[in-house]
């Protein structure tokens, strides 16, 4: 009887490991791709259930949609009445403004739309009159909320969610995911990342690379680091990433509202860890226009935040360096 009950306890517990599923979806979504791993014994989310919440996010969020939301508010003298991913994107849009000093404001639009980066197709370079007169629009202060809707003190004065919708998109489907009873995953939509818990049946850490711009900083050459972590997100910011070439410049997506123009520093990329996307993915940009000697020093203040810095040397050379809590994280 003892063997048998050893043999019993031996098959009981090989058939719960079994039990086991990893289950992966991926699809399209937002202008990019998305990709969701988890572990479950069981279970009814397929991917109907997440491309129905990217299509809401993006009726709410997307510049490119003519009927978002945020379309409509662009679109009018005064302004709309938002929904919950509105007003959650809004809210936490606001406190970085704040937070950056003026670095990370969504009201950016008109600049980030002059120099081609916007839903409209533009020719040539915008000129420093054209700039000026733009940033008359640009200003979070500009903006203001009566209940749940989002009014405007200058009619010019629009905005772009881009710079953070992406990691609340993964926060939403990684919270519906907790909602029923997932505790193992992970979620990435274009890049930005979240995950919670381990592998199953092991029980191993999930494993994130940091992408390495090759020396032109124009493309990726390989995973330069690779983090491993238990909970919270991984967001990643880079002027390889959306870029053009004009004029013999070189023109990134990311834009400092303060000039006007595309930023210029030493920066190449900026990887942000943070309890969960929409942080890290918020203050991934602001960094990254920030420098790097000022953007090291903001991360160090903040506790609940560690970065990952990619920058070009006075030399020419590519080097990277981390903030201390960073560290922590990476793999040997």
């Amino acid at each position: 009887m003892r063997y048998l009950c050893v043999l019993l306890v031996t098959c009981t517990a090989f058939i719960h490991q079994l039990a086991w599923r990893k289950i992966q979806i991926t699809g399209k979504a937002q202008g990019t791709s998305y990709h969701i791993t988890w572990y479950a014994r069981d279970s009814a989310i397929g991917q109907q259930q997440i491309d129905s919440i990217l299509a809401k996010i993006d009726t709410s969020l997307s510049i490119y949609n003519p009927q978002s939301l945020i379309t409509l508010f662009n679109n009018s003298p005064n302004g709309v009445v938002m929904d919950n991913h509105f007003q959650n994107v809004f809210n936490k849009s606001m406190d970085t403004y704040r937070q950056t000093g003026g670095i990370f404001d969504i009201t950016v639009q008109p600049l980030v739309q002059a120099w081609g980066f916007g839903p409209k197709k533009m020719t040539g370079l915008p000129d420093s009159g054209t700039i000026r007169s733009l940033k008359a629009c640009v200003s979070s202060l500009n903006l203001y909320t009566k209940g749940k809707t989002l009014l405007k003190r200058k009619p010019c004065t629009s905005i772009d969610v881009n710079g953070i919708a992406q990691g609340y998109s993964v926060d939403v489907i990684a919270d519906y995911l907790e909602a029923h009873g997932i505790q193992n995953y992970l979620v990435e939509v274009g890049g930005e990342i979240r995950v919670k818990g381990h592998k199953q049946p092991g029980g191993e850490k999930m494993k994130i690379g940091i992408e390495a711009p090759g020396e032109n900083d124009f493309e990726l050459s390989m995973i330069s680091k690779v983090v491993a972590v238990e909970q919270g997100a991984i967001t990643t910011s880079g002027s390889y990433r959306k870029f053009y070439e004009s004029e013999g410049k070189k023109i990134t997506h990311i834009i400092d509202p303060r000039t006007g123009y595309p930023a210029q520093n030493e920066l190449i990329s900026v990887t942000v860890y943070a309890r969960d996307a929409i942080t890290a993915d918020a203050y991934d940009n602001a960094l990254m226009v920030m420098g790097l000697k000022k953007a090291l020093q903001f991360v160090e203040q903040r506790k609940e935040m560690a970065a990952h810095f990619i920058y070009r040397t006075p030399t020419g050379a590519i080097a990277d360096t981390a903030s201390s809590r960073f560290y922590k994280l990476l793999q040997p």
